[in-house]
């Protein structure tokens, strides 16, 4: 073999969780994802399995998405979600019945979403156990980021808040998976000067940069990111391939814009009678996504191709095979010109497969069964595998950077979202002042500051500033850090100034349920 390549998946959605509403409209970003993306990936990996298939990957599963598919409400939520899309593509095989292209799309989303259901009861419910299936067999690693996907450089000046989000995440993946994380992808690849002393702390061995926070490294990396870098603590730094980033994510030359492959925005959810289709909408009162879709992307107008499913399949495998022949070729040129077998590392989301890209899961399945059965330039790894097989590598101070826009924070400190950070260097301030106060608490006090802390690692996630800079549910985010900080507060003087009102202690558990057993005194 000349050299190897690691695939990385990065699985993260926000917590979003609200038992005081019977519907929530933001609680479908995660019954999409399961359906589309999580489910057709633990079922294209049972196959990998079932194959004799010796295939190696690596997988994010982000502390807060883990919490809300072990979650019983959300697993019950998104059970009766599956049935509503098994009942709407029943009710499409008979509305479809005269049209017959539609109706062949029609029974390929009603045995798929029959499928999905089994496979969902297969494995009880667990999709963190089915994962977890994968990673004990070998064929998987399963990798952590920060507890709430908190952007690490805009703390800098709260070391402690770093400290608890690692930390906690870490106990977090101890109590999902049985073991400690090896790496962690840090949120939006985004890493500043000293986060490594706090990796360090959880005994995590390697993180994901992007490509310039590597080559950008002092010293400059001898096989640029080709190789990892070994931060001057011994912590390992992988970067950022661009050619094979370039392939999947660029607009212009990127797989999942083709014209044949199946149009994410022209849904029945918008399409059809709203009498109709209402009882399968995410909110009866708005027209949205339902998941059944029958055109292709064919351009950029409304006006759409019927989807072809055969042809979309036929491209996803096109693609597959373009994505190996340059591999293959990237990793032989590089093989000729480094000392040692050069790596690459392909890191995406998660959710780009499956989710935006419909064919996505297919295309990881080509490529998958291509590189394990149709070459020998390349083997499949995981950053773990490599560096147990590679111990020796060069030491360098990387560059702070983050794979948003420009390289840097831009994305998550702007004008649409600059207000939320005050508020948070003051929670954080008091977070440290509570547990210096109470390093020892019992009882409703340890409720208490267990709260409080869960509140402000939700008010840290960097969702809702991503979210407020994109402007796709502002209002949402908005309300959800506002939420956050006002709870942290109203513990804070409960605990400091007047008592506990355990009735409003209780409730606000029942809503923010997240870490069970976090560690308040991790900001100490």
């Amino acid at each position: 073999m000349q050299g190897h390549l690691a695939i990385v998946l990065h699985a993260h959605l926000p917590f979003v969780r609200h038992p005081e509403h019977e519907r929530f409209l933001e609680e479908n970003w995660l019954f999409e994802a399961i359906t589309e993306t999580y489910i057709p990936l633990i079922q294209v990996m049972d196959g990998w399995l079932n194959d004799g298939m010796d295939t190696r990957m690596t997988i994010t599963l982000s502390p807060t998405l883990c919490s809300m598919l072990l979650d019983p409400l959300l697993q019950q939520r998104y059970e009766r979600h599956l049935n509503r899309l098994v009942e709407l593509s029943e009710k499409e095989l008979y509305r479809t019945h005269w049209e017959p292209h539609y109706h062949e799309l029609a029974q390929m989303y009603h045995q798929r979403f029959i499928a999905i259901r089994e496979t969902y009861y297969g494995y009880g419910k667990n999709l963190v156990g089915a994962f977890r299936k994968f990673q004990e067999q070998g064929n998987l690693e399963i990798i952590t980021t920060a507890a709430t996907h908190a952007l690490l450089p805009l703390m800098v000046d709260c070391p402690q808040s770093i400290r608890a989000q690692i930390l906690v995440a870490r106990d977090h993946y101890r109590s999902c998976f049985g073991r400690d994380p090896r790496g962690i992808w840090l949120p939006e690849c985004a890493y500043v000067d000293g986060v490594e002393a706090i990796l360090q702390e959880a005994n995590i061995r390697w993180f994901i940069m992007d490509t310039h926070g590597v080559l950008h490294a002092k010293p400059r990396p001898r096989y640029g990111v080709f190789a990892p870098v070994f931060t001057p603590n011994g912590i390992a730094a992988f970067g950022r391939d661009l050619d094979s980033a370039r392939q999947v994510w660029s607009r212009q030359e990127g797989y999942p814009g083709d014209a044949n492959y199946r149009d994410f925005y022209r849904d029945v959810g918008f399409d059809l009678d709203l009498d109709y289709i209402k009882p399968f909408l995410p909110s009866p009162d708005h027209r949205g996504f339902t998941g059944v879709k029958y055109h292709r992307i064919t351009n950029h107008g409304w006006e759409k191709l019927p989807y072809d499913r055969d042809i979309a399949l036929e491209t996803a495998a096109q693609h597959a095979q373009h994505f190996l022949d340059a591999r293959i070729g990237q990793v032989g040129h590089l093989a000729q010109i480094m000392e040692r077998p050069p790596l690459v590392l392909s890191p995406y989301d998660a959710e780009l497969f499956g989710h935006w890209w419909y064919e996505g899961i297919e295309f990881l399945n080509f490529l998958i069964r291509k590189a394990y059965y149709d070459q020998q330039a390349f083997t499949l790894t995981t950053p773990n595998d490599y560096l147990r097989r590679y111990p020796t590598q060069q030491v360098a101070t990387p560059s702070a950077s983050s794979w948003g826009e420009e390289g840097y924070w831009r994305v998550w400190l702007n004008e649409t979202n600059e207000w939320i950070y005050p508020h948070l260097q003051v929670a954080q301030e008091r977070m440290t002042e509570l547990v210096d106060k109470y390093p020892d608490a019992t009882g409703l006090t340890e409720r208490a500051l267990k709260q409080a802390a869960r509140e402000l690692l939700l008010a840290q996630s960097s969702d809702w500033p991503f979210i407020l800079r994109t402007g796709t549910s502002p209002d949402y985010a908005r309300k959800r850090v506002k939420d956050h900080l006002l709870r942290f507060i109203t513990f804070y003087e409960q605990l400091t100034i007047t008592q506990i009102d355990e009735t409003y202690l209780s409730h606000i558990e029942s809503l923010d349920n997240i870490f069970p057993d976090v560690n308040y005194r991790y900001w100490a």
